[in-house]
């Protein structure tokens, strides 16, 4: 069996694109799964962004140890470490969370959990800017 997950997406514009995660354990977890293909997207100059910049997160997890969100490269580049709990960051204020644009990868936007036990959840909005 596997961990029952799900993507919504809230908007899906040139400038901006959110999505909502949600997952129900059974224990396993979940380890590098993409949550945002970069390369599906559409970008503010029409074709796909050269990088993501996350600018807000917020966050309901229980049971999981940790949420962690990374960058996709040859080395993955962590972006958020989410806790148990709820909470919204907004990182506006610093111009978000820029994806570095490491070597390697795709610059999608990866999901790991940690602590996973049968019955963990988490509710995870994402809010990204696509930039050119």
């Amino acid at each position: 069996m596997a961990d029952t997950v799900d993507s919504i997406v809230l908007r899906n514009g040139r400038n901006r694109y959110a999505v909502r995660l949600t997952n129900v354990s059974d224990g396993t977890g979940e380890s590098a799964v993409v949550k945002i293909d970069k390369s599906t997207l559409t970008g503010p100059d029409g074709t796909e962004p050269s990088v993501l910049v996350i600018e807000e997160v917020e966050w309901s997890i229980q049971g999981f140890t940790s949420v962690r969100l990374l960058f996709d490269h040859t080395t993955d580049d962590e972006a958020v470490v989410l806790g148990t709990g709820s909470g919204y960051k907004n990182y506006k204020n610093i111009g978000g969370l820029k994806d570095p644009n490491s070597t390697g990868g795709t610059g999608d936007l990866l999901l790991t959990t940690a602590g996973a036990v049968t019955g963990a959840t988490y509710d995870i909005t994402v809010i990204v800017r696509l930039k050119d």
